[in-house]
Formats: C-alpha cells, structure tokens, sequence
C-alpha cells in the first residue's frame, strides 16, 4: 500500500498571517492582480475531512484578499478508492473543477497527463521546484503539478540526548549503526531498535527506506523493476530485508516488538527509554501532540548502507493541478492561484495548515522556526544532492501484503530471501492487473 496514506490515518492529529508587502510570484500584487481576467473558478480539495476543508477555504480566503473578483467555490471529495476513480471520471468526462488537489508519482502518472492536464512548465515557481518533485509530476513532454504541503523522509528517527550521553556519533554505514546499537544494549537500559508491529505497516520501513540507497547504487532498478527485470531477491534492494532479520537476531529490539505500536513507541523514542525507531518524519506529528517538550529531542538521519554514502528516501509533497477543459480566463485565473498558492502568504497558510516534517518542494515556502528540529536534518541530506524518491512515486508495482512479510522477517518467522521472494510474488498479481508489459 501507500505509505502516504497510511502514515496520514496513523497521525490522524497534525497541526492568516499578515499579508502586508506580498510578493506573488509571477503575478502583479494588488487588488485585481493586474488582470483583464477575473473569471470564477471552481477548486476540489484534497478530501473531505475537515482538515482538508479548513485548507482549502483558508487558501480561498487568502487569494481573495489579493485578488477579491476572483469567485473561488470549494468542492470536497473523499479519500480513498473512491476519491481516486472520482478524480479519474471527472477528467475523462470534460467535468474536472479548474483546479484540484491529488497525489503526485504513481497516481499522477495513470491520470495520462499528457491528454487530461495543462502543461505549467512555463509557470514562473517552476523553476523554484526540487528535481525530485518535478519527477513526480511530469512526463517527458511538461510539468503538470505545483507541490502542496511539505515533504517527508524514511529513515530512522533517534533520540539526540541519549547519542550525545553516549558518545555515538550518527552513522553512515550499517556497520556504524550496528556497533552504535550494541553499545546502546551494553549501557543498559535504553533499547536500542524500536520495532512496532503491533501496527505492522511500520515493518516495511527498513525496506522502503532504503530505497533512496538502492536508486543510487542502481539509477535503473525502478525502471527495471516496473519492466520485471529487477527483483527484491537480490542485491540491491535485499539489503532492506536483511537489515530487518539482523537487527532482531541480534537482540536490538525491545521485546514487545510484536504488540508495541507507533504511537507508543514515539514515546518512548521522546522520553529517551529508546534510542532509534525506523520510521518516517511524518510521525513527528504525535510527538508534538503526546511529548511536545521533547520533540526537538529527536533527530533524523537516512537509513545506512554497508558502503556508507546513505541517501534519504523522499515521500513528496502532493499536487495541485489544472485539468484540460480550464480553458480562457478560467485558466488564468486558475494559474493566479496555483501562483499565489506558492507566494509567502501561500506558504503561510501551508504552514498553518499542518506544520512541516520535511523540506518544502520549493525554495518559495520558508520551514517556519517553530519546525521539528528533525526537519533542519533532513533539510542537509536535499541541500547536498542525497535523497531519492520513494517507489511508490516511480513504480506503479506494489504488493498488498509487504506489511506481513515484514512482520515475519522482523519477528524471525522467515529469512531476509524466504521474505524477499515472498514480496516478489505478492507484486505479481498488481503488475499484471496493470497490464504493465513483462508481466504477462
């Protein structure tokens, strides 16, 4: 599955400023906005829930404030499946609002973009979007999306007191986090390895965040694998299921690993009784709201690999996008939003919206100061050229059952190869109701 939508059902609890000297990007401040334009547009928010409501009403109410004959009228969807063919329908149906939020990767790629969407690679912000983002919302023919929300990062969460009362220093290989682990077990008293099965999709985080690693070792293995060509069996992307047999059979986990979940778990990492979680930064959210005195406790690095030279796995920022049939003054007043969306007021109201627990897309929004000190962590590994996107925003394949198999390689249950092979076939079935060619 997902892990973006796992990890948002997981945080269920996550987190109108002043708009004196704006400074759109793109687009003239003022009244109008400069326009001849000033057609009405429709915009469907990213769900139904009230916090996706709040947003979108908040990015109206501020838009309006620049550009007050602009009539924005907010449509709602639900999540899910549902959403997802709600989306699909009315794109292939000419009855998309002017302007809508959705995932960006996979997702993005089976809405053939290239037939359903306006082209904004010539929008002014583009060229203020990380490379990795544009990949998730291009083709090989334009950019079709503006990033919304903030980025987050897989790798291991750890608790920055209980390093430096230890004397460990972060690593960067496998072999340096396996010694900083054993020297944790030896000071007693502190786990070293959070694992938490109880909720089992957090299982699957030494595999999906040592994705980043894998790309760099391999530029063509996602390619490779959506084509079948590449496999879970072997190396590279084993090593993500060998690290999860080894830290189990070397007795680094806490030993209610089985019934333990995230929640708890977070605490536990806050309070200094646990030094290292494998997590994404997203969680950060429940330590705000269970430990806030701690939450800048906690630090972040990418997962390590046995050459070092680690790269941080990226789960991007959602998109926002105009379809097709947003023709005229419709689309400009469409592209005047999605402007003013990534302006400083814009980015204010992403702040506002949920507080960042990872870099922004683009260098237009600012991480607030009052940001998880984890974020400035992840902020290095982007700043030096070190991440790589998740799978799922470059491969459509995916297997249901990822979680289980994790569990039982992370319990002693299978080995590292007995779980890997197990995955390889549980993806099969995906691919091929995808028709991906090499499947069949």
């Amino acid at each position: 599955m997902f892990i973006r939508r796992t990890a948002s059902r997981a945080i269920a609890a996550l987190g109108a400023t002043a708009l004196a000297g704006i400074a759109l990007t793109g687009c003239s401040a003022g009244g109008s906005g400069g326009s001849t334009s000033n057609a009405a547009i429709t915009f469907l928010a990213a769900g139904n829930d009230p916090a996706s409501i709040k947003t979108a009403n908040d990015l109206v109410t501020g838009f309006n404030k620049v550009y007050p004959k602009i009539k924005v009228k907010v449509d709602t969807r639900p999540a899910g499946t549902d959403g997802d063919n709600l989306i699909k329908t009315r794109l292939s149906t000419g009855t998309m609002d002017d302007v809508f939020f959705y995932n960006s990767g996979s997702l993005f790629q089976a809405l053939h973009a290239d037939t359903t969407l306006q082209p904004l690679t010539n929008q002014p912000w583009a060229k203020t979007l990380t490379k990795d983002f544009k990949a998730t919302v291009s083709t090989s023919k334009a950019l079709y999306g503006a990033p919304f929300g903030s980025t987050f990062d897989g790798g291991v969460m750890y608790n920055k007191k209980v390093y430096s009362q230890l004397g460990l220093s972060v690593p960067d290989t496998w072999a340096e986090f396996i010694s900083n682990s054993q020297k944790i077990k030896a000071a007693g008293g502190i786990t070293p390895i959070l694992a938490s099965y109880g909720d089992t999709w957090t299982a699957q985080l030494f595999v999906l965040a040592d994705f980043a690693n894998v790309s760099a070792q391999d530029p063509a293995w996602a390619a490779n694998y959506t084509a079948n060509k590449a496999k879970y069996v072997n190396p590279p992307a084993l090593a993500g299921f060998q690290d999860t047999a080894q830290v189990k059979s070397l007795g680094l986990l806490n030993k209610d690993y089985a019934s333990l979940t995230n929640v708890n778990a977070l605490k536990l990492l806050a309070t200094g009784k646990a030094a290292q979680y494998p997590m994404i930064t997203v969680t950060i959210g429940n330590v705000q709201q269970s430990n806030p005195d701690q939450v800048n406790d906690i630090g972040y690095f990418a997962m390590p690999t046995a050459g070092g030279n680690s790269h941080a796995t990226v789960w991007e920022a959602g998109g926002a996008y105009i379809p097709k049939t947003t023709t005229g003054g419709k689309l400009t007043s469409a592209e005047k939003f999605l402007s003013f969306m990534l302006s400083p007021a814009g980015c204010a109201i992403q702040n506002s919206a949920s507080l960042p627990a990872g870099p922004y897309a683009t260098t237009n929004c600012t991480v607030p100061s009052n940001a998880p000190a984890l974020v400035a962590d992840e902020q290095k590994y982007q700043d030096a050229g070190k991440t790589g996107l998740a799978l799922e925003f470059i491969s459509p394949v995916k297997g249901p059952n990822l979680s289980q198999i994790t569990v039982q390689v992370g319990s002693g249950i299978s080995t590292a190869t007995q779980g890997a092979a197990l995955y390889d076939q549980d993806v099969k079935k995906q691919a091929q109701q995808l028709n991906l060619p090499g499947w069949n």
